[in-house]
């Protein structure tokens, strides 16, 4: 089987699976500690919605770099969802954990109810099911 995993830069780490888990409801899956940085995480995964996203702390590399020094993310990760229901209630739960709206839940246009939101580190979450199955 083939698959394709995130795998983002972040600024906190550490503190962002914390908030996935309260956003989400992400599981831990690991994390590895920086031995050169204290504090950082050089790697780190977790399950969410049904898939790994992998992770580190921005070490100040060429071509990764964490939102905050970019001043914009660069994708958005997309969870597709079972039904209209799901879309609103990860919307709910996400900004009750202290995401941002960028994108209120709405039915759009394509058949799908959407909503997008962006976490406290400055990655955008899309929620999306569609409105008849």
């Amino acid at each position: 089987m083939t698959t394709l995993n995130a795998y983002i830069t972040i600024d906190g780490a550490a503190k962002a699976i914390d908030f996935y888990k309260a956003a989400f409801g992400a599981e831990e899956v690991m994390r590895m500690p920086s031995e050169n940085d204290p504090g950082k995480l050089m790697h780190a995964e977790i399950k969410v919605f049904g898939n790994s996203v992998m992770m580190s702390d921005d070490f100040g590399m060429d071509g990764f770099a964490a939102p905050g020094r970019l001043g914009t993310t660069t994708f958005n990760l997309i969870a597709g969802l079972d039904t209209p229901a799901d879309v609103d209630a990860a919307m709910a739960r996400a900004e009750k954990a202290g995401a941002t709206v960028v994108t209120p839940a709405a039915d759009m246009f394509w058949g799908d109810r959407f909503g997008m939101v962006k976490d406290p580190f400055g990655h955008a979450w899309a929620f999306n099911a569609p409105l008849k199955k």
